[in-house]
């Protein structure tokens, strides 16, 4: 449903004439394609979502990049791609949700499993699915296992 979405966008933008948009899009449906090669099956929408997370991180980085070396007018262009790729992830939960949960997992793990990190943040990444930003929540489960 995902994919068709996109692709559904994909021809608005093309008859609207927004190239940015339809540039941005395609590159997105490339890198879903690339992942159905990859794993020799259509995927869902779970499955989709990382590939859109990946898009997302990666034009994160080049916005920092691009700002640390001053170019201004390639962030702005990572910028306006950000907010299209954006808008194909679920509703993003605020710090306060994010917090609520990790408190919620903590409780539910043994105490063993607490002070390992990779295990919490496994727990919780399961739990939220691309609700919420990696770094942030790896951010808050250090300051609450810290």
């Amino acid at each position: 449903m995902l994919k068709q979405q996109i692709e559904q966008e994909i021809k608005k933008a093309l008859k609207a004439g927004e190239s940015l948009k339809l540039s941005t899009l395609r590159m997105l449906l490339a890198a879903i394609q690339n992942e159905e090669i990859a794993k020799q099956k259509q995927l869902t929408d779970e499955d989709i979502l990382p590939v859109v997370q990946r898009q997302i991180k990666q034009h994160r980085e080049s916005i920092e990049a691009f700002t640390k070396g001053n170019r201004i007018e390639l962030a702005q262009k990572e910028k306006d791609e950000l907010e299209i790729l954006n808008k194909f992830l679920p509703q993003q939960m605020n710090e306060e949700e994010i917090k609520k949960t990790v408190a919620e997992v903590l409780a539910g793990l043994p105490e063993s499993d607490k002070s390992n990190f990779g295990k919490v943040m496994g727990a919780i990444m399961a739990k939220i699915k691309g609700k919420a930003d990696g770094g942030l929540v790896g951010r808050l489960v250090k300051d609450q296992i810290g």
